[in-house]
């Protein structure tokens, strides 16, 4: 490689990790978080299930829980489960029955909780698991279209640029940077040793994520439409055709009402015990309640038995008879294996416990690397031969990075604390009360930080805020629930005690780290005490010699 397009990748490198390293620094962090996310849930409402909980529910007791509130004849039930918590998202489509009046014929979404008996919208559901997942990928940002998606988008599409030419640049020294690290070093060299060192061990892990990250951003959310404009035009069926082959034709009513309504139970037992190898996903009932009416069981593999594919079985909601099915594990087209490896390699949601406490720890291992990057960057460019204004600007955006991505830590423990002691019967105010205590926290911790102006200071209080915080994390849930780590693991509420643990070992790290830092002496002051000794000594051995 000639030197002008070495330092070409190397300044593409350095140019776009700058750029996007703060925004990075959140996904990661928020991201490492979201693989917990059901289990956040359950221990934010002390709700913790046991598996295949939602194929052993009671769907006829759903069913009349929703007839006891909604006019559904000629409408299209769906309950599905979107994580693994207690409770469902039912949707329904409008009656195809055109006499039934508008105000008994609307659209409706929300959660149902069948042990409780509640309903609720989205806003009173929404969950501190949800908002990390959601803030992984900027979805607050989302008043103007969906700008905080397209952010997101950029972010790991310029992530995947700067993995490519940072390989590159660093191609020759890989092997052999692997296995220096030179603690006693200058900072410059201790930063260049551990981001090299943690970037090769994370590249494999930082490298799925961007691609996945792009595709699922701006391959899937922004490329994806008008491509299909472009190959399709406007011939619907021939889109479906392709895209979605297994989409079934929608029903017309017969009119027709059924006097006694079938169990719908049964069809989900037999799907169960058809693919024991598969966990249900979702339950529709086409056309409920008329003669016309479809019973639909969709299932996914679960991860021990295929990483891809998804099926269904279509029953006749009379008779029982299978109208079409897809096998899971034999029909499954290009499309949706290739967008199901996808989406499992970047949720991480293969491999149980184990592979999400390897992805977390890669996750935090890609955030040590973002921060010694930039750390790096401003060690590097602090010198005298920079003009001033430049080494200033240098410094404050040192402070400005290093604050405002360290103060997620500690926030994040603040937010966990005030859901548990202050998040319950808030209805609506949900959402807007965990935005509250998550940014708010946050903004003022940033802000103080920027104004110290002491990077050591940052590292070591962020550090100590969040270990002191993250411990009282696992108090809080004892005293507002009673479920203490070892009373949570004793009653087998595997969520709640994992989410538990994770903060108490996260605290435990946090305070090891702690006492291993030491602040580096300055080289000035250190060269003035030496410059004092020896005018001492020289004093000191003119008086002897006197």
């Amino acid at each position: 490689m000639s030197n002008r397009v070495y330092n070409i990748m190397f300044h593409s490198h350095t140019i776009s990790g700058i750029i996007i390293s703060a925004l990075l620094y959140v996904i990661f962090f928020t991201g490492s978080i979201s693989f917990l996310r059901d289990e956040i849930n359950a221990w934010e409402r002390d709700e913790a299930i046991e598996e295949d909980y939602f194929q052993n529910l009671d769907f006829d007791a759903a069913v009349d829980h929703l007839e006891s509130e909604y006019q559904l004849y000629g409408r299209d039930i769906s309950f599905s489960q979107r994580y693994h918590e207690r409770r469902l998202a039912a949707s329904m489509t409008s009656s195809k029955d055109t006499s039934i009046a508008k105000a008994d014929n609307r659209r409706a979404f929300f959660y149902m909780d069948l042990e409780s008996g509640e309903n609720r919208k989205y806003g009173a559901n929404y969950s501190l698991g949800e908002f990390f997942y959601r803030l992984h990928f900027f979805a607050q940002l989302n008043y103007f279209g969906r700008s905080g998606y397209m952010l997101a988008g950029l972010v790991a599409f310029f992530f995947l640029f700067a993995i490519v030419t940072g390989v590159i640049v660093h191609w020759k020294k890989i092997s052999s940077s692997f296995f220096v690290f030179r603690p006693k070093a200058k900072w410059k060299t201790i930063w260049t040793d551990a981001h090299v060192a943690l970037g090769i061990l994370g590249l494999p892990y930082q490298f799925i994520f961007a691609v996945t990250g792009t595709y699922l951003i701006i391959g899937y959310t922004f490329m994806l439409p008008p491509v299909k404009t472009i190959l399709f035009g406007d011939d619907k069926e021939k889109m479906a055709e392709v895209l979605d082959p297994d989409e079934d034709e929608e029903l017309a009513l017969t009119y027709n009402v059924l006097k006694d309504l079938p169990s719908i139970q049964p069809y989900v037992v037999a799907t169960a015990e058809k693919w024991p190898e598969a966990e249900i996903q979702q339950l529709q009932i086409l056309n409920y309640g008329d003669e016309s009416m479809r019973v639909k069981v969709s299932v996914r593999p679960k991860y021990q038995s295929s990483l891809m594919g998804s099926g269904f079985v279509l029953y006749d909601g009379i008779s029982g008879e299978v109208i079409n099915e897809n096998d899971p594990f034999l029909s499954t087209s290009y499309i949706e294996g290739a967008t199901n490896l996808i989406q499992r390699l970047h949720f991480g949601d293969y491999g149980g416990y184990g592979m999400k406490l390897i992805y977390f720890c890669l996750g935090i291992i890609s955030c040590f690397v973002i921060i010694s990057g930039v750390l790096i960057w401003l060690v590097a460019r602090d010198k005298k031969n920079i003009h001033p204004r430049k080494r200033k600007f240098n410094t404050w955006l040192g402070y400005i990075y290093l604050s405002s991505c360290l103060s997620l830590y500690p926030a994040t423990a603040i937010a966990f604390i005030a859901v548990k002691v202050w998040g319950y019967d808030l209805g609506e105010g949900r959402k807007a009360f965990i935005n509250e205590v998550f940014f708010w926290p946050w903004l003022v911790l940033s802000l103080f930080f920027i104004i110290k102006r002491n990077n050591y200071f940052t590292q070591y209080m962020t550090l100590l805020l969040g270990a002191v915080l993250g411990a009282i994390v696992p108090l809080a849930n004892g005293w507002m629930t009673g479920n203490w780590p070892w009373v949570s693991f004793v009653k087998g509420y595997d969520q709640i005690f994992v989410v538990d643990v994770f903060w108490l070992l996260l605290s435990i790290t946090s305070f090891l780290v702690l006492l291993k830092m030491k602040k580096k002496e300055n080289p000035i002051i250190q060269s003035k005490v030496k410059v004092s000794e020896k005018v001492k000594n020289s004093e000191w051995s003119i008086k002897t010699s006197v």
